[in-house]
This record gives C-alpha cells, sequence and structure tokens, in this order.
C-alpha cells in the first residue's frame, strides 16, 4: 500500500456527505476554483472539504484566521538565525508563499473574522492565476498547478446581525466577487445525524435503548436549532455539541449531568427554562431546578 503525501488528512467513514457541498469542493478541486463554504458553526465546513481532500488523496493545510495572525505570519518575515556560530538575518517564509508553491488545498477558516491588512494580502491570490509579490524579497511567486484555494465563513460577508459570531467583519465586496463557488452547508437531516451519532458510538446502536436515547439526543438538538432560528435562543447545538453530550454521558453515566456540563452551562440564564422544555418535551424528564436557575 502507497503512504499517503504528508499532510493529507485522515479518512473518516462515518463522515456524511452533502451533494451540493460536495459537487461545489470537487469543482475547485478538479476545475482550480475559488470555493467558500458558509454556514452555523458545528456543520462540517471545514471537515467537509478535508474529507473530500482525503479521499482525492490531496494534501490539506488550514489557517484559522483570528485576530492574531498578521500579515506577517502569513507572508512571511526576517528572522535573526545561527550559522556557523554567526547570527545572521535569513527570510522565513509564511504558510502563504509555501502553500502556493505546493500541490496543497489552502483552507482558510473563520474567513469572515480575518484582519483588513491579512484580506488584501489574500485578495493578491485569489485570481485563477494569482501571483503573489513578496516585496521585502523583489520575488514574484507563481503558484503550483495543484494548489488550491477554500474558505469557510459563518456569515456570507455581510456582518452578523445575529450576535452569535462576535469579531466578524464585513468582507469587501470587491474580494467576496474573487469567489468563484459559495455554497451553504446546514445541518443534516435527523437521521442522517443519528446515523453519524450511532456509527461514533456503536455500543449504542447494539440495543433498542441505546438508539431511542441518541434519537432523542438529536431531536433534542434539532429544537435548540429551531428556537434559534426563530429568536427564542441565542445558543445551539451542534452536532459537535451532541457528540460531546454522548461522550460525558459515558463518561459520567448520567445523561442530564452530562447535558449540563455540554450545553446547558452555555445557556444564557434567561433562556435556560425554554431549553429544560425542550429537554422535558423530548425526554419526559424534568432538570434539576439547581440546573435551570443560578443564583
Amino acid at each position: 500500500m502507497r503512504k499517503a503525501p504528508p499532510n493529507v488528512p485522515d479518512i473518516d467513514s462515518t463522515y456524511q456527505f452533502d451533494h451540493d457541498t460536495t459537487m461545489a469542493i470537487l469543482a475547485g478541486f478538479a476545475h482550480n476554483r475559488r470555493v467558500m463554504v458558509q454556514g452555523y458553526h458545528g456543520t462540517g465546513k471545514s471537515t467537509h472539504i478535508e474529507q473530500v481532500a482525503a479521499r482525492l488523496n490531496w494534501p490539506c493545510v488550514r489557517i484559522n484566521l483570528d485576530s492574531h495572525v498578521s500579515r506577517v505570519d502569513l507572508v512571511g518575515k526576517d528572522a535573526i538565525v545561527l550559522k556557523e556560530g554567526k547570527q545572521i538575518t535569513e527570510w522565513k517564509e509564511g504558510l502563504l508563499p509555501w502553500s502556493l508553491q505546493n500541490p496543497v488545498a489552502l483552507v482558510f477558516d473563520e474567513y469572515d473574522a480575518g484582519r483588513p491588512d491579512v484580506m488584501f494580502v489574500i485578495q493578491r491570490v485569489l485570481e485563477s492565476e494569482g501571483k503573489l509579490t513578496l516585496l521585502d524579497q523583489n520575488r514574484i511567486i507563481r503558484p503550483h498547478p495543484a494548489f488550491r484555494l477554500f474558505a469557510t465563513t459563518n456569515t456570507i460577508g455581510l456582518g452578523d446581525t445575529t450576535g452569535l459570531y462576535h469579531g466578524t467583519h464585513q468582507i469587501n465586496q470587491g474580494q467576496m466577487d474573487r469567489w468563484n463557488i459559495v455554497v451553504t452547508l446546514n445541518y443534516l437531516p435527523h437521521d442522517d445525524e443519528m446515523g453519524i451519532m450511532l456509527a461514533k458510538f456503536p455500543q449504542l446502536a447494539e440495543t433498542s435503548e441505546g438508539k431511542d436515547s441518541v434519537d432523542k439526543m438529536v431531536r433534542m438538538a434539532d429544537m435548540t436549532r429551531e428556537g434559534f432560528i426563530n429568536g427564542d435562543l441565542s445558543t445551539l447545538m451542534s452536532p459537535r455539541t451532541v457528540l460531546s453530550w454522548i461522550e460525558n454521558t459515558l463518561i459520567f453515566d448520567n445523561r442530564e449531568l452530562a447535558f449540563q456540563l455540554s450545553f446547558m452551562n452555555k445557556c444564557d440564564e434567561t433562556e435556560r427554562p425554554i431549553v429544560a422544555e425542550f429537554y422535558q418535551r423530548c425526554f419526559g424528564i424534568d432538570l434539576p431546578q439547581s440546573a435551570v436557575r443560578k443564583n
């Protein structure tokens, strides 16, 4: 069996692919299109790109564009190094020029949270033949034929009006126009999400009690998402939260305590009675008042 190149993601056999998102990502790989995947947190945006790359045996590098990532981090900088006992100044290349010169898929996570100086650097390489000019080095970098560029965002570049994604910004529309494909990834249908949970925790799939419990857990998550869309909740349960809830249930052997530790304690205190009501509807159990109301 041939060894996979470095940076190729591991294949997750339980991952559920969304048809439209998969087609968009495949178009990015096959035709060198710039693809942006937008959606709520926990829908699997970055993982979707990684899992397509894993099956294509394509190296993949992710950069989280949080507020601490600067232009220097991305492009590179002069650094003092020790050679033959002497200190010399040497150019240390950043991840962007390195990626451009290699057959990798570069994924910018939290793209709508990037700093303005970083965004203008990225704008230079958004064209399909985008070249990167390093003024400090008097050098022009031409992209490798197998270089690909992707991004994930929680918003669609118009800023956040929900208050859920603090730190996101409006994206320059001239830059948005350079993304060839923008696809929205939503949460999976109930049965598909339940199938993922049972695949990750096969011991729960062995009994009807385990299946029923997972079914109700996913239904609980569905209700928080509906509550968020309707404006009743400011926090929702992502598939990642459901996974944590199941893991914590197995650790503590107490589903209600695990729910409190995995999700309830993250909720606004004024919204906890609504969450408790959803829980009662799903499981027929009243959560302890100590979990619902904090003094």
